[in-house]
């Protein structure tokens, strides 16, 4: 049985076996995945898309100037943050 904080999700994962032919426990770890993707706060997200960035050869200038771009598409936008505020957050 598939659980979070706030329910139970064992009929969305019936829906996506069905609907897509994934198997139950690939089916949990979607939805599971999906989840996590929308819980992730503004801060954790600066900081994950920070060392993917870095990790691809970007420098800070460019990685923090294209997470400013990013923020606001996220699916629940948060409040428009400077470049400083940004190098706060990866670097406290």
């Amino acid at each position: 049985m598939l659980e979070r904080r706030n329910g139970n999700h064992d009929e969305l994962v019936e829906h996506l076996t069905r609907t897509t032919g994934l198997p139950r426990g690939e089916a949990a770890r979607v939805v599971l995945d999906v989840l996590a993707y929308f819980d992730e706060t503004a801060e954790e997200f600066v900081r994950r898309r920070h060392r993917e960035l870095q990790a691809a050869g970007l420098r800070n200038p460019a990685i923090f100037e294209r997470i400013q771009a990013e923020l606001p598409h996220r699916a629940v936008a948060p409040p428009q943050l400077t470049l400083r505020q940004l190098r706060r957050i990866v670097y406290g």
